[in-house]
């Protein structure tokens, strides 16, 4: 028998002595009998069904773990990686660091959800309990725990904020408010829909000035710390080619005839900053976006509405499903059909009136009484 009863200065005590699926041993140690008892019932059970976790590994702190997450998947995009560090250094660790991992109750996270509610917006809450919810799954891919406690969490409810779309007058007047040199990057946003790292990774020996094309093979985003880094899309379909129509490339050609290249120069960068090196991020973004931006009163615009504003746009011209994901370099043309299911104004009038036409009775020539018989 694996449960031996001992007197301690606190007490009678019932430890239960057994051993992993390596042989090595371990033990617990219970106040009553009973207790001791259903403990080796429940590993016993657990090892016969092949559902058995080693109870050690639950002792694992949550900072432990949350460290070995981070480090866990080589193919995440130094951006990612940046903003899911952040979120364990400054949201979970002040309050989970040093708590075992199969210490952590449904009650526990959801009383921190709680406290991240009173605090932050909707959107950021649910980033933060994505984080949670992902370091907690990868500790039961490591066998540390059984369950998750992250199931049935209560989110805040938040109001879906619908993306600003620009028309054309005001694209016109938001690439008329910057400099010659970042004007066509406004074009890029919102005629191809490039994201602002794909335009700063663009390089002139990807477009294709014979066949009106651009290739999207490599982009910069900001990694660790802010710093800017380089590589290509994140998935097999952010790499694309692009027909790019005849105005966009005219003026393409006219940016890199003013900066002296042509299409010898390959490896140059497209865009630069004023130094003549790669852009930066942040530094675009005060010098040249916000300012912009401000000059003609959007002031909460995105670059990335400007690829919000070419979705819609290909919904409401009729571009089939299957070419717009290829276009936007959706790896899931789920994510494509989240954008084509969230209707427009202009849309949903456009649906009325068709849906109208078809099915609403028509009044007859003659009027309401053009069928009615004089009685004479």
């Amino acid at each position: 028998m694996s449960i031996h009863r001992r007197e301690t200065a606190k007490g009678v005590r019932y430890d239960v002595h057994l051993r992993d699926e390596n042989g090595r041993q371990y033990q617990r140690v219970f106040r009553t009998k009973k207790e001791a008892g259903a403990f080796e019932a429940k590993e016993q059970a657990d090892r016969a069904r092949g559902a058995w976790v080693d109870p050690r590994g639950a002792a694992t702190p949550f900072g432990a773990v949350a460290a070995d997450w981070l480090t866990s998947n080589p193919g995440k995009r130094p951006s990612g990686w940046a903003r899911d560090e952040t979120i364990v250094r400054l949201h979970l660790r002040p309050v989970l660091e040093n708590r075992p991992i199969g210490s952590i109750t449904k009650r526990d996270v959801q009383g921190v959800v709680n406290d991240w509610s009173r605090r932050a917006e909707p959107s950021t809450v649910e980033r933060q309990f994505g984080v949670l919810r992902a370091i907690v799954n990868y500790a039961i891919d490591c066998e540390l725990i059984v369950k998750t406690p992250c199931r049935g969490i209560k989110l805040p409810e938040g109001v879906e904020k619908d993306a600003y779309i620009v028309d054309a007058d005001e694209l016109a007047a938001l690439a008329d408010a910057m400099d010659e040199h970042n004007r066509p990057m406004v074009y890029l946003g919102a005629v191809l829909g490039l994201r602002w790292g794909e335009c700063a990774g663009l390089k002139v020996g990807r477009i294709d000035f014979l066949r009106s094309e651009i290739k999207v093979r490599w982009q910069r985003t900001r990694g660790p710390g802010g710093v800017m880094v380089e590589g290509p899309p994140k998935s097999k379909k952010g790499n694309r080619t692009e027909a790019v129509p005849t105005d966009l490339m005219d003026m393409l050609t006219a940016h890199l005839a003013g900066r002296g290249l042509t299409g010898a120069n390959l490896d140059a960068y497209v865009f630069t900053s004023p130094e003549g090196g790669p852009l930066d991020y942040s530094h675009w973004y005060q010098r040249v976006w916000v300012p912009a931006r401000q000059a003609v009163g959007l002031y909460r615009l995105k670059f990335h509405n400007l690829r919000d504003a070419n979705s819609t746009a290909m919904i409401e011209e009729g571009v089939d499903i299957k070419t717009a994901q290829a276009r936007l370099g959706h790896a899931d043309v789920r994510t494509t059909l989240d954008i084509y299911t969230k209707a427009t104004t202009e849309g949903n009038r456009k649906a009325a009136d068709v849906l109208g036409r078809r099915f609403m009775p028509r009044p007859t020539k003659g009027g309401p009484d053009a069928e009615a018989t004089d009685v004479g």
